[in-house]
């Protein structure tokens, strides 16, 4: 199905299918479609989340990553413990 893009005369723009047209409005460009939608300037100068302002995940590229496992205390105590001696656990596979 092919879309394009149309102003009403009250001036919203909108994407609609060719056949649901109707005919008092007019077929606008797509870069004139962002312009009057306001999607250039979202673009512009929100560059994640959604068109509110604040909306999003924001990116913490200061922040160290943390990691999280769901171990038992045994099974913590073994990896610390391969952690302190060095343990190979390809040699001992072997």
């Amino acid at each position: 199905m092919k879309y394009v893009y149309v102003k009403d005369s009250e001036g919203v723009v909108v994407k609609k299918a060719i056949n649901k047209v109707e005919p008092g409005e007019i077929q606008i460009s797509k870069e004139e479609f962002r312009k009057l939608s306001g999607d250039s300037y979202y673009e512009e100068h929100f560059t994640h989340g959604g068109k509110r302002e604040g909306a999003g995940r924001k990116m913490k590229f200061k922040q160290k990553l943390e990691y999280q496992i769901r171990v038992t205390a045994e099974e913590k105590a073994f990896i610390a413990y391969a952690r302190e001696h060095h343990f190979d656990y390809a040699e001992a596979m072997k």
